[in-house]
This record gives C-alpha cells, sequence and structure tokens, in this order.
C-alpha cells in the first residue's frame, strides 16, 4: 500500500469509527440519564457554577460536559486506535496479555510488541513500576521459550507528540524499555519516514470539514427533558 492509499485509509478510519462513533455514541447514551450516576449535592453544586441557579439545564450541563467532551472521546480514541492497527493490517493483536500489538519494525526489521498510549502525559507516578513490571514478565517470557528476545523488542509506543514532551513518567521507563513517541513511532508502523507530519495535517483538514449536526447541543436537550421529567430533581 502507497503512503497515500495508507494516509487516505486512516483518515476515514479515524473519521468513520471513532469520531462519528463517539457522536452516536453521545445521542445513543450520554443524553440519557439513566448512564450517569448521581451524586444530588454535586450536581446541585455545579449547576449553580454553571447557570447560577438550580435548574434542569445546568443539571443536565454538569453530567454532560465532562463525559462528552472529557473521558468519552479519550476512552473510544484508545479503544478504536489499537483495533484499527490490527484492522488495516499495520500490527496484529498481541496474544501476550500484557501487551497490545505486535508488528515488525520497519526500520531494524524485528517483531516489537508493544504497549499503546495516546499522548506523552498520559501516565502519572504510579504507572510507572506496574508498566516496568508488565514489561519485564514478556521479557522473561520471552527468555523462557527462547523467543530472541532483547529488551528493545519490547516498546511503549506513545501516537502523538515529540520526545521533548515526555514526562518523567515516560523517561523512567525509558531507561529500560524504549519509549518510542510520534513521528519516530509511525515511522517503524509504517515505513514512511514523514506519515506522522502528513496524518496530522489530513486529519486536520478531516475535523475542520466535518459537519457536527449539532449532535452536542441535540444531546444535552434531550437529557434536559429527561430530567425535567424526573422524579429524582425537585425544582
Amino acid at each position: 500500500m502507497s503512503e497515500e492509499e495508507l494516509l487516505q485509509e486512516i483518515t476515514e478510519y479515524f473519521e468513520g469509527n471513532i469520531f462519528e462513533k463517539h457522536k452516536m455514541n453521545v445521542l445513543n447514551k450520554h443524553s440519557k440519564l439513566s448512564s450517569y450516576k448521581i451524586n444530588p449535592i454535586v450536581v446541585k453544586y455545579l449547576s449553580n457554577v454553571l447557570e447560577d441557579t438550580y435548574t434542569p439545564m445546568g443539571i443536565a450541563k454538569a453530567l454532560y460536559y465532562p463525559r462528552v467532551l472529557g473521558t468519552s472521546i479519550s476512552t473510544s480514541f484508545g479503544t478504536g486506535i489499537q483495533k484499527m492497527f490490527v484492522e488495516l493490517e499495520l500490527a496484529e493483536g498481541s496474544l501476550i496479555p500484557e501487551m497490545d500489538i505486535e508488528f515488525i519494525d520497519k526500520l531494524d526489521n524485528r517483531k516489537k510488541y508493544c504497549q499503546l498510549k495516546s499522548g506523552p502525559n498520559t501516565i502519572n507516578s504510579g504507572d510507572v513500576a506496574p508498566l516496568k513490571k508488565k514489561f519485564s514478565k514478556v521479557a522473561n517470557l520471552g527468555r523462557t521459550n527462547a523467543m530472541n528476545l532483547v529488551n528493545t523488542d519490547l516498546i511503549l509506543g506513545v501516537l502523538y507528540g515529540d520526545e521533548s514532551q515526555l514526562s518523567q513518567h515516560y523517561r523512567r521507563i525509558d531507561e529500560t524499555y524504549p519509549v518510542i513517541v510520534g513521528k519516530e513511532f509511525w515511522h517503524r508502523v509504517t515505513g514512511f519516514p514523514d506519515f506522522y507530519q502528513r496524518l496530522v495535517s489530513s486529519l486536520d483538514s478531516m475535523i475542520l470539514s466535518m459537519d457536527s449536526e449539532n449532535f452536542f447541543e441535540i444531546g444535552y436537550l434531550e437529557l434536559v427533558a429527561e430530567i425535567e421529567n424526573s422524579d429524582l430533581f425537585e425544582f
């Protein structure tokens, strides 16, 4: 597959399987009151912060905004990217429980066992020891099974950003197991040295041309209607 064809396939995958799916999830799930665990004291406070009073609209925004603008898209992004690598045959799903994908590194032609992370600041200090332990378990398994596996075959792949942006937590892991970020990661996976920059540009163009179809407002107005008819609240 040519670089142009791969760029188009990945861009279309992002649009259809991550962004459009997020929009549908917003309308089918996050606009429904039953999808939330509600702390009535906290939502009353947040409604007052957002709307300067306690209203169905304030409650809806307090519930809806964090879900839709935060955890919802972040979760679907990570899951969707892992599936994308496999479905577009850039990698295989790993049979090793501690790893996400396996692929042949286009720079050194060795098989890499990879755990994926979204960005250069997406782990905290408490994640470092467990991640190192996971990689060590795989390294020990490789030695036991005579897999000709060395530490540099076990990588933590960071999808976006650059090396200068890596947090100290990532740098601690990189002391033992390589943390490959942004441009270099996509080069190793695809074999195209400028693929990352071109992908960012392609995704930017696609996102700016997308029709939101006003799904965000439609979703929270549906939630407002449910709140108005719910016995959980008194206004």
